[in-house]
């Protein structure tokens, strides 16, 4: 794929850029490695300070990175600032919470024999990030402003489609003081990611992305022993049960499944409605998918804009049409419009069974699978029969089917009578074929930090019996 902005609105090539030569892109990798030299050094607080002048960048920025993200990927421009100020608020996020992260943390010295014991979590390097496109500033700025905080350098090779945004935010660490080199992005195909993660400069790497360019990291990465993280996609269930609300179930629904114009890891996609309320939630549901505005992403009454790519449209018309030709029904949707851009209305699908394939794939647009279920032990069935677990949703007020939802469904993230959502005050990632490690809060951060044990013994003789009492285990 060429590195070029294309408006997924008309289909235009509107720039394009030559990726990195072999020499540039050594040259940059240097790079990386002596700013990680210096970097390394600095104080918690120094990288806090650097944190918040750069959320101000951001805040300052909001119509300018707005308007950048929905030319290059589709996003609606109200969602593409809200992006953005969640970027300001996660940076914010760790310059306030990221130092007292970072302290040394007290161990049982007395325990241990000695007379002083802590853990103390230190950067051990360059991290190289291979972001997708779907929320281009966000899901950079998940790898970016921990591994800032934690005193670790950042390489991005993001996706060839959002190439403008990839350069906007290396300058948006560039303009808040960080010393230089400590982030950079690479204008590289997906084809030079493992020369770069098999370079010995570079100690670890993150992805997100497909399952297949996941196992295709992992293994690199395993192959010469450097930590992942992953995460890898997503069909979650949004399970409605009697108890529920049906009118607020159904809001969030169509926010979930539609928003970021149903381009979504975490959006709901599989609509597990009990027997009992799936007349009468399926008529909601619908009715509000029907409503929604499909247009410009730079309007402000659009609610959908068109898919960022024209082969993820002619995905999701592959899943649509396969659900149909195999006995589905659609009650809402269904049909491309006419004229250009990549659009796919909000739709709906019924009646979805084992042998259709979106039954066990991820649809990435709006397109939502709704099944009928007898209750909770059905529900719980079907959501764990997909490889994917990284969220989940339940709409319940019994407080029995609550916990089953939460010991039961195999996903990273469980919310109940509310929409799965990513904050930087909690874990983010997911199971099984949804990836594994962990994004966000304090976990996130120590994902690329070496959690190094300290032990200091007492002197002379206290110190000899202290060996002593430790000598026989390893």
């Amino acid at each position: 794929m060429a590195i070029a902005t294309i408006n997924p609105a008309t289909g235009e090539t509107l720039t394009t850029f030559e990726p990195l030569s072999e020499a540039a892109l050594e040259e940059r990798i240097a790079r990386s490695a002596a700013a990680w030299a210096g970097y390394r050094l600095t104080t918690p607080e120094q990288r806090a300070g650097w944190l918040r002048a750069a959320a101000d960048v951001l805040d300052g920025d909001l119509d300018r990175v707005g308007e950048l993200m929905t030319l290059e990927m589709g996003k609606t421009l109200a969602s593409a600032k809200a992006e953005a100020a969640k970027c300001a608020k996660a940076l914010r996020y760790y310059a306030e919470h990221g130092p007292a992260m970072l302290r040394p943390q007290p161990a049982d010295a007395g325990a241990v024999g000695a007379r002083e014991a802590y853990v103390v979590h230190q950067p051990i390097g360059v991290i190289l990030a291979v972001m997708p496109w779907n929320f281009p500033l966000w899901q950079a700025m998940r790898f970016a402003a921990p591994a800032l905080m934690a005193g670790n350098v950042g390489l991005l090779k993001h996706a060839s489609n959002v190439p403008q945004t990839a350069l906007y935010l290396e300058e948006v660490f560039v303009r808040a003081g960080f010393p230089a080199d400590v982030f950079q992005t690479l204008l590289i195909g997906s084809k030079e990611v493992e020369r770069v993660l098999r370079d010995d400069r570079v100690a670890a790497a993150t992805l997100t992305g497909s399952a297949p360019a996941g196992q295709s990291v992992a293994s690199i990465a395993g192959d010469v022993l450097k930590p992942t993280v992953l995460e890898l996609g997503g069909s979650d269930p949004f399970i409605v049960m009697p108890s529920a609300h049906l009118e607020t179930a159904a809001d969030v629904a169509v926010t979930s499944r539609c928003q970021n114009n149903g381009q979504s890891c975490i959006s709901a996609k599989r609509f597990l409605v009990h027997a009992d309320v799936a007349e009468e939630f399926t008529r909601i549901f619908a009715e509000k998918l029907a409503a929604l505005t499909v247009g410009d992403p730079m309007a402000e009454d659009t609610q959908i804009g068109p898919l960022a790519t024209e082969a993820g449209r002619e995905d999701v018309e592959r899943y649509v049409q396969d659900a149909v030709d195999k006995g589905a029904t659609v009650v809402v949707g269904g049909q491309r419009p006419d004229g250009p851009g990549w659009y796919y209305p909000p739709t709906l699908v019924t009646g979805i069974t084992p042998e259709m394939e979106m039954h066990t794939g991820e649809v990435f647009g709006p397109v939502a699978a709704l099944y009928t279920v007898s209750g909770i032990d059905e529900a719980i069935e079907i959501a764990n029969s997909h490889p994917y677990g990284l969220g989940a949703n339940l709409w319940s007020e019994d407080e029995a089917e609550r916990e089953r939802f939460i010991r039961d469904v195999a996903s990273g993230m469980a919310f109940v009578n509310g929409m799965v959502a990513s904050f930087p005050e909690l874990p983010f990632g997911g199971v099984k074929q949804s990836g594994y490690g962990r994004e966000l809060t304090d976990v996130g951060m120590y994902e690329f930090m070496n959690a190094k044990t300290v032990w200091i013994g007492a002197p002379g003789s206290e110190q000899r019996a202290a060996h002593s009492a430790g000598s026989h285990a390893e």
